[in-house]
């Protein structure tokens, strides 16, 4: 790492140490904590349900803190993962090391994120976090390449309604305080998200912002940068719980909700992907300024989610709100195809800098349906599956072909209903995507990433789902999940 970017990193174990996160040992956390007079240790892990779980410990001496470093601590697996059986329920947490931050809301604690162990020592087989390492590690050998991605976590802040400086309704898109009323919250997440190891790429306020019954509603996003897959989800899920956190320090409703009410704009979680060389070779970008061409890696991916597009929403859209939001004539995306620019295909290429060669490799593409409800590990999995079976199939190219829309062309024009016709569309609810996750079940089960019983779990999950009859009482009932 070079000085000058140990000076600019806002984490300060980088700043202290002086190297990257992926080469922190076991003595550096200790010298850190010593020379920074740390007090606690958190332990971070997800459960089944996605959200940030916490385990606290007050250090008592050097030998004691080495312990924990080392050791971990056992858990409760049967409270963490319901397919557990309480008979053997015993796990251990291990943390790693090269996730330690400090806490942004408590100076004198270091975090980190654990992995789990079973009783044998071995990785738990059915850990969110495990079940993308093995994804990734299938998806590495298969391909020679690393998989990056970046999420873009839309979110809803709910506060009693103010009458000055107001904004439009729907027309919220990068307004700026005072309309925009909560870009503090919004540059506080992101500082603290960074300082946690989480690279940001922007904030600004999102379309959506409307009034009901005394209360504001207004939309903000927070978009990251490219990385290892793998190190994508952490920093997704430690920003989810950086973001209720200061939520409620702020004393609103910070909610990932993917329909807050019908006719307003969905948040979602939009995904970016790339690929780079594991060997560092040049980045498989397009082929030339302003082509309709994407690079053969490319176009085997997208062909990828493109046949698992109707099984992928199993992983990435687990919640009935989710199916509120992925309705026809919205930016939301309805049918299996990709697009250049084009907001309402499945997997959209953004404009890329391609007449700037020196900065090719910040080309992607974005994978659009789903949202924050998703398990941010199973969902990138899940996307990381997809793209191998993209690159596994001998018709890939012509499957890429054959689901692209030009660009420009709008699918839900009524002069183009033979081409919409002609596409075949998302699942409309989870026990659908239900449906669809049987049939595809070995895109997943494949290179042992995700085991028949898990998936199996999933199905029976999402078949036991109702689908929304009372959209007032589903949001409210929901506003905490993600």
């Amino acid at each position: 790492m070079e000085p000058k970017d140990i000076k600019l990193n806002p984490n300060l174990f980088v700043r202290f140490l002086k190297k990257s996160p992926k080469d922190f040992t076991k003595a550096d956390i200790v010298r850190f904590c010593i020379e920074n007079e740390v007090a606690f240790v958190n332990f971070h892990y997800c459960g089944w349900d996605g959200k940030l779980k916490t385990l606290n410990f007050v250090i008592n001496s050097q030998a004691h803190l080495e312990e924990i470093l080392t050791a971990g601590e056992r858990v409760d697996g049967s409270s963490l993962f319901p397919f557990i059986q309480a008979g053997k329920s015993d796990l251990y947490v291990i943390p790693r090391l090269k996730t330690a931050f400090v806490n942004p809301f408590d100076e004198d604690t270091i975090d980190f994120l654990c992995e789990f162990l079973d009783r044998d020592g071995k990785p738990f087989e059915s850990s969110p976090q495990y079940i993308l390492k093995k994804a990734h590690e299938a998806f590495m050998k298969q391909t020679g390449l690393q998989m990056e991605t970046m999420g873009e976590l839309e979110y809803y802040v709910i506060a009693d309604a103010e009458e000055l400086y107001t904004v439009p309704d729907q027309k919220g898109y990068h307004a700026s305080a005072p309309f925009c009323k909560f870009q503090r919250l919004r540059l506080d997440a992101m500082q603290y998200i960074a300082e946690c190891g989480g690279l940001i790429k922007y904030g600004h306020s999102e379309v959506g912002n409307f009034t009901q019954d005394g209360k504001n509603y207004e939309q903000n996003e927070i978009e990251f940068l490219p990385t290892n897959i793998e190190d994508a989800a952490d920093q997704l899920v430690i920003a989810k719980w950086v973001m209720r956190r200061l939520a409620y320090d702020y004393g609103v409703e910070l909610t990932f909700a993917p329909k807050i009410t019908t006719g307003k704009a969905g948040s979602g979680m939009h995904v970016h992907c790339k690929f780079s060389d594991i060997n560092g070779a040049a980045n498989p970008m397009l082929i030339s300024s302003g082509s309709e061409n994407v690079s053969e890696a490319f176009a085997k991916a997208i062909a990828g989610f493109m046949l698992a597009g109707t099984s992928l929403p199993a992983w990435g859209n687990p919640h009935p709100l989710s199916f509120q939001r992925l309705v026809p004539h919205q930016e939301a995306p309805t049918s299996l195809c990709w697009s250049f620019s084009n907001r309402s295909a499945l997997v959209r290429v953004p404009l890329g800098w391609t007449f700037m060669p020196k900065f090719a490799h910040k080309q992607t593409f974005e994978w659009r349906a789903s949202d924050a409800f998703a398990d941010t590990y199973l969902l990138m999995a899940a996307l990381c599956c997809a793209a191998r079976h993209g690159f596994e199939q001998k018709d890939a190219l012509q499957v890429a072909e054959r689901t692209y829309v030009g660009l420009g062309v709008n699918i839900h024009d009524a002069k183009n209903e033979s081409l919409l016709n002609s596409l075949e569309q998302l699942p409309a609810s989870c026990a659908e995507a239900g449906d669809e996750l049987q049939k595809d079940r070995e895109i997943y089960t494949s290179c042992n990433v995700f085991s028949d019983e898990l998936v199996d779990y999933q199905i029976d999950y999402l078949k036991s789902v109702a689908p929304v009859t009372d959209m007032e009482a589903a949001v409210k009932a929901a506003m905490n999940n993600g």
